[in-house]
């Protein structure tokens, strides 16, 4: 069994696209009933949120404030799992709940072991 990471990117700066404190209570009970239903079946690895706070490096020494400088689109979150392929993968990804929010995103990314250096 392999591991695979799950990358969630929200819109965050939109006004529009932001949920009430009510809407954010449904949506964190689905997220967590969604991951708890992962980790029922033994295939959670772990997973953290991301704060909206960052820095973006890039060549040449560029440094800019945010993790979403040129696209409304940012890393919210990701989760390891462990699936028997990318299709099973996938098919977790698929029940994400942020998935219904429009231009909400999750990447599915297979987590190799090799190891390189920056």
């Amino acid at each position: 069994m392999d591991e695979y990471l799950l990358l969630m990117r929200l819109d965050i700066l939109t006004k529009e696209a932001q949920p009430s404190p009510e809407q954010l209570e449904v949506y964190m009970k689905q997220y967590y009933d969604w991951v708890g239903g992962i980790a029922a079946q033994n295939k959670f690895v772990g997973g953290k949120g991301l704060s909206t706070e960052g820095k973006v490096l890039k060549y040449n020494n560029v440094m800019t404030d945010g993790p979403y400088a040129e696209i409304k689109e940012s890393l919210a979150g990701f989760i390891i799992i462990k699936a028997r392929d990318f299709d099973e993968a996938v098919s977790f990804a698929r029940e994400c709940p942020i998935l219904e929010g429009e231009g909400n995103t999750v990447e599915v990314r297979k987590v190799v072991t090799e190891h390189h250096n920056c």
